[in-house]
């Protein structure tokens, strides 16, 4: 009879999947990068190409200190949200628009990694695994403020760049020859009836 799993095996599991997915997007940034139009955002795509290399490296100091062998197991979960950012690339989007979406391609990527980095940091915690703890905590953090970057790089004005494209503050309802009163396409309560254009 087979022995039954521990948390220890699952644990190294997370590891070598999450050493996949680190991998996997350390070629998939780069990408995002080139296809961003604004200089903040490239950089800030860019930046993390570094930082997801020094959690390659830091993956590893976690295999040493719990004497284990450094290897990768196929991350189906990164592999399908690079699949969607790649299906945005090929989209005919305009620029604003464009930023906003490979925005939230990046986003999707950072949620992914703070659950599983959040998952290992307390499974490390629970079993004991102190230098594993404290590693995976600094990347878990790291994964965080790239996420608030994400989203400040997005307040800053993309998003509303590309929602005024999406409904430019002159546009007119087919009924109503008056231009909308207001900043940013009149009051709240005229932008919250009026319908949505596609």
């Amino acid at each position: 009879m087979a022995q039954t799993g521990t948390l220890h095996d699952a644990f190294l599991d997370e590891l070598r999947d999450a050493y996949d997915a680190e991998k996997q997007l350390t070629k998939a940034l780069p990408k995002l990068a080139k296809a961003s139009r604004s200089p903040k955002l490239r950089a800030a795509f860019e930046a993390h190409v570094e930082v997801t290399r020094g959690h390659v490296d830091r993956l590893e100091q976690v295999f040493a200190s719990l004497d284990e062998k450094v290897r990768g197991k196929h991350c189906d979960g990164i592999a399908g949200i690079i699949d969607e950012g790649k299906a945005i690339m090929e989209e005919d989007f305009d620029e604003a628009t464009m930023d906003a979406c490979l925005i939230a391609a990046g986003q999707r990527t950072e949620h992914y990694e703070i659950a599983a980095y959040g998952t290992l940091v307390a499974w490390a915690r629970d079993m004991g695994h102190a230098d594993a703890e404290a590693l995976l905590k600094e990347t878990l953090d790291e994964e965080k403020a790239a996420d608030k970057k994400l989203t400040s790089i997005a307040e800053s004005g993309i998003n509303q760049d590309a929602a005024d494209s999406a409904h430019p503050a002159n546009e007119q309802d087919e009924d109503d020859a008056t231009p909308a009163r207001g900043a940013r396409g009149g009051s709240a309560a005229a932008v919250a009836k009026r319908p949505r254009r596609r």
